[in-house]
């Protein structure tokens, strides 16, 4: 299949003519940690600049050609990175760490930030920024941290709603393209594609739109076959798919993906377990798992080389 090419991935079809000709190269994105749980959670996310540098090495080693990064507070690593001084260290690190790998940052942050701090990121200018598409309601309870892990406080309870506007998205939409970087439009819902309508309209996304379903979250659609299929059948024409699916509903909803020719988002913050009661080792592990799908599908492994060319970004990788 020729790269850069997109497809309807629920016309039968076509997903027949592809599957004569060979799907697509799949596009692995690691997202190597969060900005919610910590070491607390899983000892193997990374939190300091130098360890989240060594786990997207691991994961790119492993075949993953983006990593999506959230960075951390250098003075208190339970809470996300608010200025682009320090973005740009860990960007620069990763970059360092792995000179090819397409980086995209979060604008989602975590808990109890501003607006103003959550564009941080942009500023830094990844190749790559995840873009919410509805206000983020959410309620969980935080494990304990313990010394002698850094930062330690007591289990919380988090009961929050991030209230994104239309307003508020078209700004980070604007601010991405004045940087140059690529949304990454997160899908909670059917109801987000309104949101993707109207930055179309205001001409704030290039082709081909990268859209992420993000399946398994509070408040978003119930992590099942049918809503997947529901809302990429509403996806508009120059659409390319990410999927991503939280704890126990990663591994079958990224299968779906690799079979159906979509993408995959795979990590350390969206799934702490490699099996049922098994903690994952590493982002490596879990991408390795994914890679090992594809090409038992008979799917290629997209490079970063290729998965740029794919989604339209320049050929040669950021500096920092």
């Amino acid at each position: 299949m020729e790269l850069g090419k997109t497809f309807r991935y629920t016309d039968s079809y076509e997903f027949m003519e592809r599957m004569k000709g060979g799907m697509p190269p799949l596009i692995v994105c690691c997202a190597c940690n969060g900005g919610i749980q910590g070491k607390e959670a899983n000892d193997a996310i990374p939190e300091t600049p130098g360890e989240i540098a060594a786990s997207v090495r691991g994961a790119y080693e492993a075949g993953a050609s983006m990593v999506h990064v959230h960075a951390r507070h250098p003075e208190n690593l339970t809470e996300c990175a608010k200025n682009v001084e320090t973005w740009r260290g860990v960007l620069g690190a990763i970059r360092a760490a792995c000179p090819e790998i397409i980086i995209n940052a979060t604008t989602g942050g975590g808990p109890g930030m501003t607006m103003d701090e959550r564009l941080s990121s942009v500023k830094a200018k990844p190749e790559v920024a995840s873009l919410n598409l509805a206000p983020d309601m959410s309620k969980f309870r935080l494990k304990e941290r313990k010394a002698p892990l850094k930062n330690p406080r007591p289990a919380m309870d988090i009961d929050e709603c991030i209230p994104y506007t239309y307003g508020q998205i078209e700004q980070f939409a604007e601010e991405m393209k004045k940087n140059g970087v690529k949304p990454e439009l997160e899908i909670y819902h059917p109801g987000c594609l309104y949101v993707v309508q109207y930055l179309m309209e205001k001409g704030l996304l290039d082709a081909p739109v990268w859209i992420q379903t993000v399946m398994g979250y509070q408040t978003g659609s119930f992590p099942t076959v049918e809503n997947i299929l529901s809302m990429l059948r509403e996806f508009p024409a120059e659409s390319m798919w990410l999927c991503s699916a939280i704890g126990p509903f990663q591994l079958p909803l990224t299968t779906l993906a690799i079979l159906m020719g979509g993408h995959v988002r795979v990590g350390l913050e969206d799934n702490v377990y490699y099996a049922r009661g098994q903690k994952a080792k590493s982002n490596a592990e879990l991408v390795a798992r994914s890679v090992r799908i594809a090409k038992e599908l008979n799917r290629p492994v997209a490079s970063p080389a290729e998965a740029r060319a794919m989604l339209g970004l320049r050929a040669e990788p950021t500096t920092y």
